[in-house]
């Protein structure tokens, strides 16, 4: 057992920081009535965390390269753990936005060293192994985050969704200390500049998505956002080209695979991960269910999701990534599109097929995503690779919230006004996109209860609507582009093969 110890300690951190990209899903009602937080801060608490991750992952890993891979995994465990009680004890929604933030930070941290770790603590078959099993818990952990969340709101409250870390974490930062190799690869400076100006441009565009919904597109907030994220992008692309040891080297960005591998990466996390939370807000705030049978009802795509990736992870492994992956994503496309079947007055049973569809794609492509990336670039660029690819999922998740969120709110005001006697539809939009359904209900005469009733049901409907159509549409049109310009073998296939084959490993370490 002492052999698996390094992958144990790996996973934990893992399974842990993925799991606390969706786990708040659930508990966004609870949180909404406790902390009387708007639709827009309810996006932050999610989108906070996403987009820490995104922002942050080239410049971690670059970080685990100069001061050591199990120093930097360590204080991103300890980052993550404090990061996590803050946020089990905030008093309103600017200071658990803001907990959200530093968790992101540290999870990035932890997330940037994880696949370095394994290559380091295994050799031949065993790593083959531990990255069968790494690669099972990155694809269920995302989809389990809502039901471990349901089954803790509901047992005790919002706050120990951020609270239960402290054990976990605490267990994972003494396993790793003692059975992870300490070992790093480079001598020079951290690309500080790249990083600051690349975090800055994804924040300022996320930032800029959300106030759009909110503010409107021509509202001064929006373009100054627009305006840096585009300035910090041209600084990014400045700084990259002059760096002697580049964040990201850009010309990886000349090979057709590699775009549209990023692109996948991006579409992928977007379109299957990006609607949990104006799901689950529809679960609980218009067809009434607790937070654990909400976490139930997608318990589907977790379950599909870690099925195919045990079942067939193994035997993808090594093989031409362009059918798993394009075929993971159009099956994702398609789940996401039968969840239109959704009607004003449909129950919770009409989003499992296309949950059950949608984990299917998932399980298929994500396991094989990393390889594939690797795969097209040249062996001593395959750490920078796994950062981007990485990088680039993460992105989608924030992005894909703050799109999907913008969209979602607009067309639930869009359908609120078109019904009679509601007052402003902005303000009571607002309010039911934030799950506030009941306190509206509660607060009008019972004379008008059902035609609030009827127009909050037709509105939900609509918004869902909408955004599983632009998910859906997205990744299967992205599965086709996969299928159409990803090459079977890439010239530079040796990276992938440097990444995942066995070296020198001390005899401690087996």
């Amino acid at each position: 057992m002492r052999k698996w110890s390094p992958l144990v300690a790996v996973c934990l951190g893992t399974f842990m920081l993925l799991v606390d990209v969706t786990i708040v899903n659930v508990a966004l009602p609870s949180m909404a009535v406790a902390l009387d937080a708007s639709f827009v801060s309810l996006q932050w608490v999610i989108d906070g965390y996403a987009l820490a991750l995104a922002a942050l992952l080239l410049v971690a890993g670059a970080c685990a390269d100069r001061f050591g891979r199990r120093t930097v995994y360590v204080a991103g465990l300890a980052l993550f753990a404090l990061a996590s009680l803050a946020c089990g004890l905030a008093p309103h929604p600017g200071a658990l936005v803001a907990a959200r933030l530093v968790q992101g930070a540290g999870a990035a941290a932890m997330f940037a060293a994880t696949a370095a770790l394994l290559q380091s603590s295994y050799s031949g078959r065993d790593r083959g192994t531990a990255f069968g099993v790494w690669g099972a818990v990155n694809g269920a952990s995302a989809a389990a985050g809502p039901l471990l969340g349901g089954v803790l709101t509901e047992a005790f409250s919002w706050r120990s969704i951020f609270l239960v870390n402290l054990p976990i974490a605490v267990a994972a930062i003494l396993l790793s200390l003692r059975v992870l190799p300490a070992s790093r690869t480079s001598a020079g400076r951290v690309d500080v500049p790249g990083g600051l100006s690349f975090t800055l441009a994804a924040a300022a565009a996320v930032f800029g998505l959300i106030s759009g919904g909110e503010n409107g597109w021509a509202a001064r907030e929006t373009l100054i956002s627009f305006v840096v994220a585009v300035l910090a992008l041209v600084a990014f692309i400045a700084v990259e080209r002059l760096s002697a040891r580049p964040l990201l080297d850009l010309g990886l960005f000349r090979r057709p695979s590699f775009v549209v591998l990023m692109l996948t990466a991006l579409i992928l996390q977007a379109a299957a991960f990006g609607n949990f939370a104006y799901i689950s807000l529809w679960l609980q705030s218009v067809l009434g269910l607790g937070p654990l049978p909400a976490g139930l009802v997608v318990l589907p795509l977790s379950m599909a999701s870690f099925a195919v990736s045990i079942l067939l992870g193994r035997f993808l492994h090594g093989r031409p990534p362009r059918l798993p992956v394009g075929v993971g994503l159009l099956l994702i496309g398609t789940g996401v599109l039968l969840m239109m079947l959704l009607a004003p007055d449909s129950g919770w049973a009409v989003l499992v097929p296309g949950l059950v569809v949608t984990g299917l794609g998932v399980g298929l492509a994500t396991p094989v995503l990393v390889y594939a990336t690797l795969a097209t670039v040249p062996a001593e660029r395959a750490g920078m690779a796994g950062g981007a690819v990485n990088t680039f999922r993460q992105l989608g998740m924030a992005i894909g919230i703050a799109v999907l969120g913008t969209v979602f709110s607009s067309r639930v005001v869009e359908v609120i006004a078109g019904h009679p006697g509601i007052g402003d539809p902005q303000s009571v939009g607002d309010a039911v996109s934030g799950g506030g359904s009941a306190a509206l209900l509660a607060s009008v005469p019972a004379s008008a209860v059902l035609g609030l009733r009827t127009s909050i049901d037709s509105a939900f409907a609509a918004g869902l609507d909408r955004i599983f159509l632009i998910g859906g549409t997205s990744a299967v049109l992205c599965g086709v582009l996969v299928l159409t310009v990803l090459r079977p073998r890439e010239p530079a296939e040796s990276a992938s093969e440097s990444a995942i084959e066995p070296g020198p490993v001390s005899a401690d370490r087996r």
